[in-house]
């Protein structure tokens, strides 16, 4: 099997179907940049639940030099204070209540922050100070955080008692609806894809049915006459696949840091590291449904 006369025939057919092949190149391209967007939704969810999940039900955060809210009035909590906090947590009203209770002092929540918020712009303006003291606490019912608010948020030195959880559902339900939604419009354009890529093999076969005709009198093989038009499949399907790629690493690195990350920095946000993740599968993805689909419709057309 002679290679450079099998790409002759690719090139030839390209060029034949031109108008065809740009279908099938921005098809491809935007049914994958929807499964890229739905994998990457994915990525960001399981980060984010990685994130908020593993944290304590309620948050309590002792004053910084430059917090003004609640009791705070940019001056930072003291021992005192501190132990105050502590004290009514063991108390046993709370006691009772509270599965476990854990403290951060500012250089672990800075070393916190930067595992989480590494990718996020703005980052590295943010210093140990900035970030307050935090006791985080484990409800045994997640029920009672109202009673934890209550009873601390008026000590001197707190500066806010946050439960958290109760704002998660909602945002990781509408998450993953959005994952759905975008998965089930990836389905429906790469059928549509793969319906394309059939159809414009088989016009090139028959635009070539001569060709084809003289080929089978002189024996060349099935696979001899089946693996030019597979490669063009592919080929028109790898170049949308790159497209898509191209656009996955634009979208991560300019909107979901550039834009997103700047917009909420207590969120962590996916990085390039997940883009890169991504791109691979879009191409093993691209190539793998245009050789099926290339190799069902020719195998198809040969046996007519």
């Amino acid at each position: 099997m002679r290679f450079g006369l099998i790409m002759s025939e690719v090139g030839n057919g390209l060029r034949r179907n031109i108008s065809m092949v740009v279908s099938v190149v921005l098809v491809t391209f935007i049914s994958l940049t929807f499964v890229g967007a739905a994998i990457l939704l994915q990525f960001q969810i399981g980060q984010m639940k990685g994130y908020w999940y593993d944290r304590a039900q309620v948050a309590i955060y002792m004053c910084t030099e430059t917090s003004t809210d609640g009791n705070c009035s940019q001056v930072e909590a003291t021992k005192d204070q501190k132990d105050q906090v502590k004290a009514a947590l063991q108390a046993p009203a709370l006691a009772s209540l509270i599965k476990s209770v854990s403290f951060e002092n500012h250089d672990q929540v800075y070393k916190r922050y930067k595992q989480q918020f590494s990718d996020t712009t703005g980052s590295d303006f943010v210093s140990p100070a900035f970030l307050p003291e935090t006791f985080w606490i484990n409800l045994k019912d997640p029920n009672q955080s109202a009673v934890i608010g209550e009873s601390i948020a008026g000590l001197t030195g707190v500066e806010q008692v946050v439960d958290q959880r109760k704002y998660l559902d909602p945002i990781f339900s509408a998450l993953n609806a959005a994952s759905l939604t975008a998965v089930g419009v990836a389905v429906l354009m790469l059928v549509a894809a793969v319906l394309l890529i059939a159809t414009t093999i088989r016009l090139s076969a028959f635009s070539r049915r001569r060709e084809l005709g003289i080929m089978r009198l002189v024996g060349a093989s099935n696979r001899f006459i089946q693996t030019p038009f597979i490669l063009e499949g592919v080929i028109a399907a790898l170049i949308g696949s790159v497209l898509a790629g191209g656009a996955i690493v634009l979208l991560v690195k300019y909107f979901v840091q550039g834009y997103l990350g700047g917009q909420a920095t207590d969120t962590p946000f996916i990085g390039m590291t997940d883009a890169l993740i991504v791109v691979p599968i879009l191409l093993v993805v691209g190539a793998v449904l245009a050789a099926s689909s290339a190799s069902f419709a020719i195998g198809r057309y040969l046996k007519v």
